[in-house]
């Protein structure tokens, strides 16, 4: 290896090569970059690279070889070089006698931005890990945690969300933590909060850890998703930026649509008014409004600085702030409940326009005195959709709108905050002993006030293209308002103690125990109140509907006077027995205690290993009073749970890991809660008699690392589910979708590849330094093969009252695609006078999805299942710094603009049909 400085060789006849790695002792034996080493009496010599690595030609005979760095002690060893052989020198530097750490100032930290960086911690890693950091987030025009996720090997995105697959393992079987503390869902419909939400402004970068390892929570199947928050360390800086940019398809509309209330920020809150059933007190238009502009647009403020309080204690912090907003349309086919003849009862053309907000404010600051650091961080996240959808056609193939004409409006706005304050602490009591602890408090709320959905009809159905009415409307729900609000409390602590122990020969430490415990203590609340326009005269009184776009000339005091319609709630109308106006509701308290221990040793400079075992405590209780059901259920779990993970050294460049673990899979409240969730297309139940599922776990992987910045690794893993939950539908005259333990048993096998090539690197000499005129590629593939026990019987004997007839007896899990591809092209190049010019390629491909199980067979007939078609998506980014201060950006997403489509297998029938369009953003940033 070549040293980054290496100066003044002396080209003697006879010569060796000393070559070596040097180690800080401080930091328990991690690579130490920049340290000095040189041959004695001469002017031999230079400093190691960022492995701490370092080699040189050495004169053959009895020299001295010093090393030395700031503030820690000078080491001299004597050595014997021979004429054309290469010796090993390693070296283990500490402090001088007398010499804190802490006192000593040191220029050079690592930067967990860089591509280089972590994958140098990815190679020092006896655990099998991956993390995408800024730098290559920025190179591959990521804006979002979520789709920061999709850039690495076997994840990727379900359409639509910020829900994300690993190794074909959605939502349910993941973890979200901010450094390394547990984030709340900010949905009800999801166990994971919305990673699209996060802004990669706040991050330095992100873990996904596919392996478990006892440090973490044991209710894991894919991945640990961990958001390193962006923690500031240098000199002072502010940086403004701002962008626009719109969407082909969207910007091509005549107007774009929404519902009545938000404002352009997104900031809106409402409730249903006083009295809502005797009077009509509903203030907001159920008529669509006419919105700006589609134009995206975005601003953010960010900034940091760092100030020596002592010679012993450092202050630094980081802000951001951040607004932006986009527009999105969709027109296409939606069709829903496909019987088994391939008939579907709803067949609509589908227009959805949607306007999203999202509003960030992070703040962190970090104190570090002697050996002691404290770290807070804050953060808000607000963010909003306020969505139309317009669908026209079919209502139903067997009785309402049989022969099309039906319209239904549905608009829904939808607001999340989020606040966490996490407060975090290490202290190195001694050479050998670390304390690490921190503590979370989490409030995430979210809010749908004034969902309206309408439904007009044909006056006759002979006649789909005729007069429009409200006569054939046979559901009170078709017509409804309806509010609803989910609150998610969570306080997390975790704590740790980490011993070193039994040193080797070269003062390096061998093993290392870390005892810990973790908490979480989780509150959630939920209520939600429908208000269905219920339609009461059935006959010519029923007057005709000349605009559909007008229903506020229907929906008002005067026909509700005229009794055209009343207002009702699931509990009733005015003069019930009962208070028709209690919500619907459903209240959680979930606890986990854990305890965990974990014990790293390394049997040789080659072989080590990391033993672990975690127990955890899982109390989930849940109360609920809804249209369906009134009671409590409780899910009462103790885990035991052990881990392993093995490194073998290869050689200098390669590494062999091997990983095994046991984890489980918790229900989610709403999947446990009975209450009914009704979308235009499908209706979603939960189930009570819901239970947790077993996972086991092992993985593989062989890494070569050619260069600093070059990766090649090849890996094999596999998973044994035992009773897995599915979505499924269910036996119901309205086709519901609900949640079971589909079988006794599931399993996923497959294999990864990654690699991270420079394809050249030309350096030369500039005004201002050395100018790099680089060319680099990537690639990640994951190919998967997976299967699951499909059991009719099971899950009649399980949950009383529920009925499923499977349409197999064994299939793939939902969401899991058997191939996963990204790939991206990159070229860098250094100008004079501060300027540079980046380019970036990427495409990322996934084959054919489940997103629900086939149910119902009827004779030789079965539903097939619900599938995503596999699509790809190329993205084109290009940045370009003008000097030290100004930088401009330019980026087309979605080139191709593939269709996206959803279809029932069997049948062969599209439900959902749409393509999203091509994004073209510009931004402009300013570096103060």
């Amino acid at each position: 290896m070549a040293f980054l400085s290496l100066c003044n060789l002396v080209f003697s006849q006879g010569k060796g090569v000393v070559s070596g790695t040097v180690t800080d002792k401080e930091m328990g034996g991690e690579s130490l970059p920049f340290a000095n080493v040189f041959v004695k009496g001469t002017s031999i010599g230079g400093t190691t690279d960022i492995d701490g690595k370092y080699s040189m030609n050495v004169p053959a005979g009895n020299q001295t070889i010093v090393f030395s760095f700031v503030g820690y002690e000078t080491v001299e060893k004597a050595v014997v070089v021979k004429e054309g052989q290469t010796i090993t020198v390693n070296q283990l530097l500490g402090a001088n006698q007398g010499v804190q750490l802490e006192e000593v100032k040191i220029s050079a930290s690592v930067n967990r931005e860089k591509e280089s960086a972590l994958l140098l911690e990815q190679k020092k890693a006896v655990a099998i890990e991956t993390k995408i950091g800024k730098q290559e987030l920025a190179r591959k025009g990521v804006s979002d945690v979520a789709t920061a996720v999709t850039k690495t090997t076997g994840v990727s995105k379900q359409e639509g969300s910020g829900s994300v697959f690993v190794r074909g393992l959605g939502d349910r079987y993941n973890v979200t933590t901010l450094n390394g503390l547990p984030l709340p869902s900010n949905n009800p419909s999801r166990k994971n909060i919305d990673l699209s939400i996060f802004s990669t402004d706040i991050v330095e970068y992100v873990g996904i850890d596919k392996t478990y390892a006892a440090k973490n929570y044991g209710d894991f199947g894919g991945a640990n998703i961990d958001i390193a928050s962006k923690v500031y360390k240098g000199k002072g800086f502010a940086e403004v930026k701002i962008g626009s940019g719109l969407n082909t398809i969207a910007s091509g509309q005549s107007q774009f649509y929404g519902a009545d209330g938000p404002g352009y920020l997104g900031f809106y809150k409402t409730y249903y008014p006083a009295f809502p059933l005797n009077n009509y007190n509903f203030t907001t238009s159920w008529d669509r409004q006419a919105g700006e502009a589609p134009v995206n647009s975005s601003i953010s403020l960010k900034g940091g600085d760092s100030y020596s309080l002592s010679d012993n204690t450092k202050l630094s912090f980081f802000a951001v702030g951040s607004f932006d907003n986009d527009y999105d349309y969709k027109e296409g086919i939606a069709r829903g409940n496909v019987n088994v003849s391939g008939v579907a009862r709803k067949n609509l053309a589908r227009q959805s326009y949607t306007y999203n907000t999202n509003t960030t404010v992070m703040g962190n600051i970090r104190l570090k005195h002697k050996k002691h650091e404290f770290k807070y961080n804050g953060l808000m996240v607000d963010n909003s959709s306020n969505s139309h959808d317009d669908y026209q056609g079919i209502y139903d193939a067997f009785d309402d709108a049989a022969e099309g004409g039906a319209v239904i409006q549905r608009q829904t706005f939808m607001r999340n905050r989020l606040f966490v304050h996490q407060l975090l602490g290490t202290h190195n009591l001694a050479e050998n002993l670390k304390v690490e602890w921190g503590g979370a408090y989490n409030f995430n709320k979210n809010n749908v006030p004034n969902r309206r959905q309408s439904t007009v009809l044909p006056n006759d159905n002979d006649d789909p293209t005729g007069p429009k009415s409200f006569l054939l409307v046979s559901n009170d729900s078709d017509n409804h308002r309806f509010y609803s609000d989910i609150e998610e409390e969570e306080i997390a602590a975790n704590a740790s103690v980490t011993y070193k122990f039994a040193k080797n020969e070269e003062e390096e430490y061998k093993a290392k125990l870390k005892l810990g415990y973790s908490g979480r203590f989780k509150n959630v609340d939920f209520d939600a109140t429908q208000f269905n326009f219920a339609i009461t005269i059935r006959d010519v009184q029923q007057p005709i509907i000349n605009d559909v776009y007008n229903l506020d000339s229907y929906f008002n005091q005067q026909n509700l006077n005229a009794g055209l319609f009343t207002i009702r709630t699931f509990r009733g109308g005015l003069g019930s027995s009962t208070d028709v106006l209690l919500p619907q509701t459903y209240n959680g308290n979930q606890n986990i205690h854990a305890a965990y221990g974990e014990l790293q040793y390394t049997f040789s400079d080659k072989f080590t290993g990391v033993f672990g075992v975690r127990g955890e405590q899982i109390k989930q209780t849940i109360d609920y009073n809804t249209s369906i059901n009134v009671g409590t259920n409780e899910l009462d779990k103790f885990a035991f749970l052990p881990s392993l993970s093995l490194k073998y050294i290869l050689n200098d460049k390669n590494n062999l890991k091997f990983a095994a673990s046991k984890t489980y899979t918790l229900p989610q409240y709403k999947e446990r809660a009975p209450f009914l969730f009704e979308d235009v297309v499908s209706t979603t139940l939960g189930n009570q008699h819901l239970y947790s599922s077993d996972n086991y776990n092992a993985d593989i992987k062989w890494e070569f690392f050619p260069e600093r910045d070059e990766l090649i690794s090849v890996g094999a893993f596999g998973k044994y589910i035992q009773n897995p939950i599915n979505e499924v539908g269910i036996n119901s005259a309205s086709n519901d979708i609900s949640f079971v333990n589909s079988g006794d048993w599931g399993y996923a096998v497959g294999g990864e590849l990654e690699v991270k090539k420079t394809i050249f690197n030309k350096e030369k000499e500039g005004k201002d330094g050395t100018l790099n005129n680089k060319l680099s590629a990537g690639l990640n593939v994951a190919y998967m093969h997976h299967e699951q026990e499909l059991n009719s019987e099971k899950v009649s004997i399980e949950n009383p009252g529920v009925g499923v007839n499977f349409s197999k007896d064994r299939d793939g899990f939902a969401g899991a695609s058997d191939i996963l591809l990204n790939t991206d092209l990159s070229y860098f190049k250094d100008f004079n006078n501060g300027m540079n010019l980046q380019t970036t390629l990427v495409y990322s491909y996934f084959s054919d999805r489940i997103l629900a199980l086939g149910v119902g067979p009827l004779g030789d007939k079965v539903k097939g299942n619900l599938v995503e078609k596999g699509y790809g998506t190329l993205d084109f980014v290009m940045k370009s710094k003008i000097n030290k201060r100004i930088s401009l950006g330019f980026s087309i997403k979605n080139l191709l603009n593939p269709d996206i489509v959803t279809f029932q297998d069997i049948q062969d029938v599209t439900v959902l049909s749409f393509r999203r369009g091509v994004d073209f953003k510009v931004s402009l940033s300013y570096n103060f």
